[in-house]
């Protein structure tokens, strides 16, 4: 009870802290978090239709744009908003705050389903560094990351042995990439491997930005006994120009809304598991695990 109360704290603190800093209020995050989701879902959207249907002005419409265009999320259009561009990711610092606490609640919802004493690959994103913190409550780790920012978060839990790959450091983010990562990568067996991705294709698709950072994850994949994507809502129908795998590759998808019904299905007829972390603000705690479970049931 303690450590659930803890945790609930920490996320109504990220929630705050993320308000704070960007100067908004609750009801403009999620305003603006829908209209990302509806650009991601129809290509672009008009100025006149997201007025009427959050029943705000159309000047209110436009400076949300503007902040969602500079923070790179959305791409500005005369008359409306449309997607970003396919070719580069955003910023790291606005990637570490975007949908921040979606990616807490998904790290704590992986996190449950990673026993003491295992093995485990984490990669690069920011996603994976929220699993890295819900992990510090666990006994006897062995993490095996190309990720510097979650070897810093995890290197100080006594009982946990951290180690990092080899390979070139990118300045933007601390993560390692190359063939040395690969190769290191290569010579272990481990049991799980959680991963990110930039986005998720309709046909299920997953998709990232760097070439070099998918074949990292692709040697992920290949050497762990189970693979966990960990992904928030706003990476489905995201564009991106490199290709990682298929998401039926994977044993399990954790994010926090339920995906679109096409991906469902697809989930269930390749027989990967679904968690779900409902999407609510942190003063609904009792609100944290959906049961849309499908298919392979983690250890």
């Amino acid at each position: 009870m303690a450590d659930a109360m803890s945790s609930d704290k920490a996320l109504k603190s990220a929630a705050d802290e993320v308000s704070q800093e960007n100067g908004k209020s609750r009801s403009v995050l999620l305003r603006q978090s829908k209209i990302v989701d509806l650009v991601r879902r129809q290509g672009f959207v008009s100025i006149d239709t997201l007025a009427q249907d959050f029943m705000v002005t159309p000047q209110t419409i436009r400076r949300d744009i503007n902040q969602l265009s500079a923070n790179g999320l959305v791409r500005r259009y005369h008359g409306g908003a449309g997607l970003p561009s396919s070719v580069e990711n955003l910023e790291y610092t606005t990637r570490k705050t975007f949908s921040l606490t979606g990616k807490i609640r998904i790290a704590r919802l992986v996190a449950g389903h990673i026993p003491n004493e295992a093995s485990l690959f984490l990669d690069i994103g920011t996603t994976t560094e929220e699993v890295a913190k819900a992990l510090l409550d666990h006994e006897r780790l062995r993490i095996i990351t190309n990720n510097l920012n979650v070897a810093v978060i995890l290197s100080d839990r006594e009982g946990f042995e951290v180690i990092v790959t080899g390979g070139a450091v990118r300045g933007r983010d601390r993560g390692l990439t190359g063939e040395a990562t690969i190769d290191f990568i290569r010579q272990f067996k481990i049991d799980f491997g959680i991963i990110s991705v930039s986005g998720i294709d309709a046909d299920g698709t997953l998709l990232d930005f760097d070439y070099h950072e998918i074949r990292v994850g692709q040697a992920i994949i290949q050497n762990s006994r189970k693979v966990y994507l960990v992904a928030d809502h706003t990476k489905f129908g995201r564009q991106a120009m490199v290709r990682l795998c298929n998401i039926r590759e994977v044993h399990a998808l954790f994010t926090d809304r339920m995906p679109p019904a096409a991906m469902c299905e697809m989930l269930a007829a390749a027989d990967v598991r679904l968690y779900v972390a409902e999407d609510s603000f942190p003063s609904d705690p009792e609100s944290v695990e959906s049961n849309a479970l499908r298919g392979k049931a983690p250890p």
